[in-house]
């Protein structure tokens, strides 16, 4: 009898998902475990895997938004008949808010060639978005990404109708816009999700505390292990993970959430890290991050940054977050101030270390300092216990044995 391809729940409180493609064809044999389509859900983009071996009979639903528990698909014996009553189910989720219009015939006759036999069109989910929506046809775009993988510029380079550069990308081009017409880029899941919780956030009552802290020890600490061992790169982000999560245990009304009922104080800090995606802002987690050493946190966190970047985040790789670190150093930011991440009681903003003249010992001397600008839900959080976090992080990053 044909099994029943169910879209699957990736996340409390998802109620429902956009199928972006098939990786399988009709007919093509299908594998336990492998790979069978890719979900847009208002988190991720995800690869669902299949649950059974056998044939891929039928695809119920090409592409569009279904909700959770609505067969998708038939897996079975090759020949099999699909079940009458379930092949009636409509093809399409009625909803296509979320679309950009686009003729009926082009997803699903492009997806089976992507997906189709060995010759399988290796692209980035972001790139496979742009061609859909703007109507490039995969096969006739040369990638510059690795091993020949196709990326969004290469989508843009070849809908503009430039040719692809011979070894390096080059920058983006232009796309040409007629004069007075502004290009309309549609909201995916995770953009509204992102609006969503920006919007709720600046609902909540915050605070902010700064303060800046001498670098000179975590940069020598950093420059000694990378020496020590340069396959794993640890960075000024790692320790800021690391001096974070022993802070939050100190402080564990910092490592906290608010509900309508009580103050949830957490046993561990789940620290994010605030990542620019193709696909937008998200906040992979690294859990227990006070029970991993520095080179631990670099693994993990060269990992999660990696996938993130990819669009191969799994739901489970940014859920559980109990502190939030953004750090925007890397583009010569002195200071900001970030929105909170709810439901998560607070966050810290970490600006560029630059060279200041300060105090040193009654003379002036120039040291590398940071400016931590750290954000609190004042639900959850008083003034005073936001400060004594913020002092002992200082003092965590200028004397980082006190958090090793």
């Amino acid at each position: 009898m044909a099994t029943e391809v169910i879209l699957p729940r990736l996340g409390q409180g998802m109620e429902s998902g956009t199928i972006v493609r098939w990786l399988k064809s009709e007919g093509e044999p299908v594998e336990k475990g492998e790979p069978l389509f890719e979900l847009d859900t208002d988190k991720v983009t995800q690869e669902v895997e299949a649950e059974a071996d056998g044939v891929l009979l039928k695809i119920a639903v090409a592409e569009g938004e279904v909700p959770v528990g609505q067969t998708v698909a038939f897996i079975g014996a090759e020949g099999e008949d699909v079940p009458e009553a379930a092949a009636a189910k409509p093809q399409q989720a009625p909803s296509q808010e979320a679309k950009a219009p686009e003729p009926v015939e082009e997803a699903p006759s492009q997806a089976a060639e992507v997906a189709s036999g060995n010759g399988r069109i290796k692209a980035s989910p972001l790139a496979r978005r742009l061609a859909r929506e703007r109507g490039v046809d995969l096969r006739s775009v040369r990638g510059t990404g690795p091993e020949g993988r196709i990326v969004a510029e290469d989508v843009e380079r070849a809908e503009a109708g430039g040719p692809a550069p011979a070894t390096a990308p080059a920058p983006p081009p232009k796309v040409a816009v007629p004069t007075g017409e502004a290009e309309r880029i549609p909201l995916t899941n995770i953009r509204k999700t992102i609006a969503r919780r920006l919007t709720e956030a600046w609902q909540i009552p915050v605070f902010q505390l700064q303060a800046s802290a001498d670098m000179t020890r975590v940069n020598d600490l950093v420059a000694r292990l990378r020496e020590r061992d340069p396959d794993v790169r640890v960075t000024v982000t790692d320790v800021l993970t690391k001096v974070c999560a022993q802070a939050l245990m100190r402080h564990r009304e910092v490592n906290a959430e608010f509900t309508e009922e009580a103050i949830l104080l957490h046993p561990s800090a789940n620290v994010g890290l605030a990542v620019a995606a193709p696909q937008g802002l998200v906040v992979p987690v690294i859990r227990s991050a006070e029970r991993l050493s520095l080179t631990e946190i670099a693994a993990v966190r060269a990992d999660l940054v990696g996938r993130a970047r990819e669009a191969k985040l799994r739901a489970e790789d940014i859920e559980g977050g109990t502190f939030t670190i953004s750090n925007l150093g890397m583009y010569a930011v002195e200071s900001f101030t970030a929105v909170l991440n709810p439901p998560q009681a607070a966050i810290v903003a970490v600006g560029a270390t630059e060279d200041r003249v300060v105090p040193l010992g009654g003379e002036a001397a120039v040291r590398p300092m940071v400016t931590l600008t750290a954000t609190f839900d004042h639900r959850t959080v008083d003034g005073a216990p936001a400060a004594a976090f913020l002092q002992t992080l200082k003092e965590s990053l200028e004397d980082p044995g006190l958090a090793l």
